[in-house]
């Protein structure tokens, strides 16, 4: 477990202090909790190469989460967080599995997170991050007692929302300074980072460039797919009946998208049959995406599977090991806010 070469980066340090000594790391450069992606090799990695790595939980039942946490620190001594689904019908369970195992950093996702949950993660001492599509939603959360927040543009990979990161990040950077905010969504090279930690964030979040990392345990084939792919190819779901609204999905475009555009056409020939009902409806339309997922990330199914990938896919141009790529990043970044430096002194 022992740490990369470590590169001096002065501006870097100063430019994400708060993000750093919030995450405990060397970087203040997270992964996204990727479902099928981010499990113990790939999150160790991450966190043994300076980062934060995020195991995702999704639709884990408790006992499997607490192995994969036990089993990531067998790999790392470095700090990682777990990601969890507010949605989850174990939710309770999830989180009392992170209090027992001594999780730091908890990472709630998927929708607004209720009281008792917050009051919960809170009341073993972990800090509790949360995603906010909003500022008011951002500053309800902080007054809840969330320890940081993530905004997320809709250019991320996975379940999007409507905003680009560019407006969400000046709309809600200046507002939120009361804790650490770390962007995400179409980042792929160091010198955005820069340009967000100047702006105002604390970190940053990174999803599409680590899934096509060599030690993330994705199919090769799901891999080869994104280094092949160009940004425009990534692209948003389609909503085929206003009844069922759905969570947009960017993904790859493939066999697999125009399927998830006929299960919305028979889910909805079903609710006008009588067959389910509309919330009914929604659940079979979501499921879609859990079994297109794994049949893409482990089977290697990429032309009917689900290849899910942020728009900064097409920075994806080889498959590398963990540790080279946040070398680069924090290089490009380093790099960017030198040359910043001087042009700021001058004025």
């Amino acid at each position: 477990m022992n740490d990369t070469p470590d590169l001096l980066t002065p501006a870097l340090d100063a430019a994400s202090a708060r993000g750093r000594d919030f995450l405990g790391t060397r970087h203040a450069i997270m992964a996204g909790a990727m479902t099928w992606v981010s499990e113990r090799h790939l999150v160790a990695a991450i966190s043994n190469a300076g980062g934060f790595g995020v195991l995702a939980c999704g639709g884990m039942p408790p006992a499997l989460l607490e192995a994969e946490i036990i089993a990531t620190r067998t790999l790392t001594d470095k700090p990682f967080g777990v990601n969890l689904i507010t949605l989850h019908p174990q939710l309770d369970e999830l989180i009392a599995v992170c209090a027992r195992t001594g999780v730091s950093h908890v990472v709630l996702a998927g929708g607004l997170p209720s009281g008792p949950a917050i009051a919960a993660i809170k009341a073993f001492g972990a800090k509790l991050m949360c995603f906010a599509p909003t500022a008011a939603l951002a500053k309800k959360l902080v007054r809840s007692g969330v320890d940081a927040i993530v905004i997320e543009g809709s250019e991320a990979g996975g379940h999007i929302g409507p905003v680009s990161l560019t407006v969400l990040a000046q709309e809600i950077l200046p507002v939120i300074t009361d804790v650490p905010v770390f962007v995400a969504g179409g980042i792929g090279r160091g010198s955005a980072i820069a340009a967000f930690l100047d702006m105002g964030a604390s970190g940053v979040q990174l999803g599409t460039r680590f899934a096509a990392a060599s030690e993330s345990t994705a199919h090769e084939k799901f891999k080869a797919a994104f280094v092949r792919a160009s940004a425009r190819e990534a692209l948003s779901s389609v909503q085929v009946d206003p009844r069922l609204p759905v969570i947009p999905v960017r993904a790859l475009k493939n066999a697999g998208s125009e399927a998830f555009n006929q299960r919305q056409r028979e889910v909805a020939a079903a609710v006008d049959r009588g067959e389910m009902d509309l919330a009914a409806g929604q659940l079979a339309i979501e499921h879609y995406w859990a079994g297109a997922l794994r049949r893409a990330v482990v089977e290697g199914d990429v032309e009917t599977g689900s290849l899910m990938a942020g728009q900064s896919v097409g920075m994806v141009t080889k498959v590398q090991p963990v540790a080279e790529i946040i070398a680069e990043l924090v290089a490009e970044a380093e790099a960017a806010l030198s040359r910043a430096q001087p042009r700021e002194a001058a004025a």
